[in-house]
């Protein structure tokens, strides 16, 4: 798998991990470079090594590896959260230098205000707006993540999922160009989880933004991306990119689902990593 991918060494780890090809893309990583210090007089922690990455725009796009491995440090160093030791980072033509209300974080712990109802929350970034257009968004959204009867409601009356369906309501409220996703399911139960995925896959047709999203379980990714990228150990570096060209809605059983999910698997080696891990 390793050597067919394009720019790949004679170890087989690729050295460029391009698009499809397009118009200018949305998110360009090149030669991009990670250490953090060390603490109480340790050695720097080497976190990212010479990535090389394009995310075309409404791309769905995946990264997995391992625990640790680097995949959220892309993900604050694209959103403008960190800065990189070296290379360079692009959104939409743009060197990266702070975040920008244009692209969204939706995290992994619930970040919805609890002192507000869902549609406040959900209308946060619309403030602007005027009153019958804040509220028109605000409806659409709130009917588009299946949360209709639940406008006034407080998060704490709210299940883990009703709240992760908030935070994503207000990050499409925004109208942002991409949205960052860092294992937004990860707390949630089996169940919700599946019906999360179904969800975002629906919402990603309907609003073709750009989403450049972590995750640990290889099932997730693969029901969720139009590309995987698999990324080793720390410090990463791109082992592989698997492209998925199945229709959705996914069927987990089917012969090309689990010759896929195989794929990332043997792209992974030997690292301890099952699938839904």
């Amino acid at each position: 798998m390793h050597n067919s991918l394009p720019g790949a060494g004679p170890d087989g780890a690729a050295d460029v991990c391009p698009g499809p090809t397009g118009p200018r893309p949305a998110v360009l990583l090149r030669d991009l470079t990670m250490t953090f210090p060390g603490t109480r007089g340790g050695d720097p922690v080497h976190v990212l090594d010479h990535i090389d990455l394009v995310v075309e725009e409404g791309e769905f796009l995946c990264l997995v590896g391992p625990s640790g491995c680097g995949k959220s440090t892309i993900l604050n160093i694209v959103a403008g959260f960190q800065k990189a030791t070296s290379g360079q980072v692009l959104v939409e033509g743009e060197p990266v230098r702070r975040p920008d209300p244009r692209r969204i974080f939706v995290f992994q712990e619930s970040a919805v205000f609890p002192w507000l109802t869902v549609e406040r929350n959900i209308g946060f970034g619309l403030l602007r707006r005027q009153r019958a257009e804040r509220e028109e968004i605000i409806d659409h959204y709130v009917e588009m993540v299946g949360l209709g009867g639940f406008k006034k409601a407080y998060p704490r009356e709210l299940s883990g999922g009703m709240r992760q369906r908030v935070e994503l309501a207000r990050a499409l409220a925004a109208n942002p160009d991409v949205i960052y996703m860092d294992e937004p399911f990860g707390a949630l139960d089996w169940l919700t989880r599946l019906k999360m995925r179904a969800d975002l896959v629906s919402i990603w047709q309907k609003e073709r933004k750009t989403i450049l999203f972590v995750t640990h379980d290889i099932d997730e990714a693969v029901q969720l991306a139009d590309r995987v990228v698999v990324l080793s150990p720390r410090p990463a570096r791109i082992l592989a990119v698997v492209p998925i060209p199945l229709t959705r809605l996914r069927d987990p059983s089917a012969p090309s689902y689990l010759h896929l999910r195989a794929q990332i698997l043997g792209a992974m080696g030997d690292l301890g990593l099952t699938p839904g891990n």
